[in-house]
């Protein structure tokens, strides 16, 4: 039986946003932080890693399925964003700096994430159970505008979420999955309605998150999807032979996209089995019980923040559509990534995979408001966001004149050894950025015909005005205190520009770091110990007698990164007989 939809909505609320305002904001997300910096510890630099190897690479097609940096594999089992970045890397020309090819085509990721998402919210809005409650007399919302509508909102949400922010700007197979992720999710949600997009959208996405290093969250969101479409098929089929009329989400499933979604991931199982992917996967969380418990609810709390209070309210306001396709399917493709958070090391690049559905759940809470709760929202947003720009102008004047003394001196002990440096196209862009705010809160609180995507723009404005100010005014000292190269440079400043370097348990990220940054020639020392310099981690220090002779080995010194005491290095110099 039906239940009644708790969307109210007018056809006056459901007015456009305009394409050039959401073009630009989404530029305003994407494009800060592309250029002026380099790859960041360590995630970044390390799949950047990965990538220059492959592009150096001449072993052949065998090596590409078997990605290696100085002999050390991947932590995860990710093909294809190597494969994209070292792609990037070899077509692109000799100006272009490796790492910025890369970043360019990873934002092209991020992208289509905002894309597929989009189109993702509307064609979930489009089904019937979705949309809003008819009025006696009319001027209901129409179907189509409606659609748009919520879509606008679900775009507006994901920009929001915070723990999207710099994850989405790397370089690492994150960000692929989270690509491929929302392609799937595009394609399961838009079949009924298109064959050869979506269709495409659930082998690009099956496949590639398969490949990308998460082959337990794509099997589990494939099935999950193959026995939702199967599901509704049945309910279709029993509405039918009971003569009840139309289908009731529209247009339903055919036996072709069940067959499809059936056969993707059956081909996706043989990937995971024939390349070996499975055993790289799972591993479970140390500790007890509570501490992860508390450590992932917090994580959930500032990561997914602010969409999931109005994710859960969506749940309670259409709790009589649970089992509705707008509901159930980003219900579970929200759940998955979630459950994989408490089965691998790394809990937030997992998480993010779950905020396209976060954002779409979020959209839907939109046409349940109160005119109330959205002014509450509202003014939360302005103060919250009106505040940290404040806070971040305040610091960035007393890092570069010292006054005020105290945030001048809580910068510098931030970033020890740092020299503020003053960009003028910085200065203007931060400028610019902090004007559209004000202006969005001035449009956002003043007299205008509502919409219903208003209540998620000052959301999505603020988090990209905080980085745009973060990639503005503190790009140097966040690229200082994040990058390896203050560390790499007094590594070049010791052995001499293109040297050779012996390594000893040094990380991944290291070695990628000393190969790109200090174009050295790092080599494992119990490999090849004709190197003249010797880099090693603090943690062998225990051990390093029982490895090299110190009688043929002189310690040079101890290099820090400024920023990070954990990141130290010790040099050695070989003693070169007389």
């Amino acid at each position: 039986m039906n239940q009644p939809t708790p969307a109210i909505v007018a056809q006056s609320a459901v007015r456009r946003l305009p394409r050039i305002a959401l073009l630009l904001l989404c530029a305003a997300y994407l494009l800060p932080g592309l250029v002026g910096r380099g790859p960041w510890k360590s995630a970044d630099i390390t799949a950047f890693g990965y990538m220059a190897e492959l592009a150096r690479s001449t072993e052949g097609i065998a090596r590409w399925f078997d990605p290696m940096l100085l002999g050390l594999r991947p932590e995860t089992p990710a093909l294809v964003p190597y494969w994209i970045g070292a792609l990037a890397i070899k077509i692109a020309p000799s100006w272009l700096n490796p790492d910025l090819a890369v970043r360019i085509v990873f934002a092209f990721l991020l992208w289509g994430t905002f894309t597929a998402t989009w189109y993702a919210v509307y064609y979930l809005a489009r089904t019937a159970r979705a949309q809003p409650v008819a009025f006696a007399f009319g001027g209901e919302a129409r179907p189509t505008d409606y659609a748009r509508a919520i879509a606008d909102g679900g775009l507006l949400a994901l920009i929001a979420c915070l723990g999207l922010a710099q994850l989405g700007h790397e370089t690492t197979p994150a960000l692929a999955q989270l690509f491929f992720a929302s392609h799937l999710f595009y394609g399961v949600a838009a079949l009924p309605y298109r064959r050869a997009g979506p269709v495409t959208a659930l082998v690009v996405g099956t496949l590639g998150i398969t490949l990308s290093g998460a082959p337990t969250v794509g099997l589990a969101l494939a099935i999950g999807s193959a026995l939702y479409i199967a599901y509704e098929r049945r309910l279709d089929a029993r509405s039918r032979n009971d003569a009840l009329g139309t289908d009731d989400n529209g247009p339903g499933y055919t036996r072709g996209a069940l067959l499809t979604m059936v056969g993707v991931t059956v081909l996706a199982v043989v990937l995971v089995f024939g390349l070996k992917l499975e055993q790289w996967k799972i591993t479970m969380t140390g500790g007890s019980v509570l501490g992860d418990v508390r450590s992932q609810a917090k994580l959930l709390l500032w990561f997914t923040w602010p969409v999931w209070p109005l994710a859960l309210w969506t749940l309670w306001r259409w709790r009589r559509q649970l089992t509705a396709r707008h509901v159930a399917l980003p219900f579970w493709f929200a759940l998955v990534p979630l459950a994989a958070t408490w089965s691998t090391d790394f809990s937030d690049r997992s998480l993010l995979l779950a905020l396209p559905a976060f954002a779409t759940l979020a959209a839907f809470a939109l046409p349940t408001f109160r005119r109330s709760a959205a002014a509450l929202i509202d003014w939360f947003n302005v103060l919250f966001f009106s505040g940290l720009a404040v806070l971040g102008w305040v610091y960035w004047i007393a890092m570069q004149t010292g006054v005020p003394p105290k945030p001048a001196a809580s910068v510098a002990r931030l970033v020890p050894g740092f020299v503020p440096e003053l960009s003028p196209i910085a200065v203007v862009l931060a400028v610019a950025a902090t004007i559209a705010w004000c202006w969005l809160v001035r449009w956002r609180t003043g007299r205008h015909r509502a919409a219903l995507w208003k209540t998620l723009v000052l959301p999505a404005g603020g988090t990209a005005l905080c980085w745009m100010l973060l990639m503005t005014l503190w790009l140097p000292p966040i690229d200082y205190a994040r990058s390896y190269v203050p560390q790499v440079n007094a590594v070049v400043d010791r052995v001499g520009k293109n040297g050779c370097v012996a390594e000893l348990a040094l990380s991944r990220a290291h070695i990628a770091a000393l190969r790109h940054h200090g174009q050295l020639d790092v080599k494992p020392l119990l490999l090849d110990n004709t190197c003249p310099w010797l880099l090693a981690s603090p943690e062998t220090i225990e051990r390093l007698h029982t490895i090299i002779p110190f009688d043929q080995w002189r310690f040079a010194g101890t290099l820090r990164r400024p920023s990070s005491a954990a990141d130290d290095l010790l040099l050695y110099q070989k003693i070169t007989p007389q």
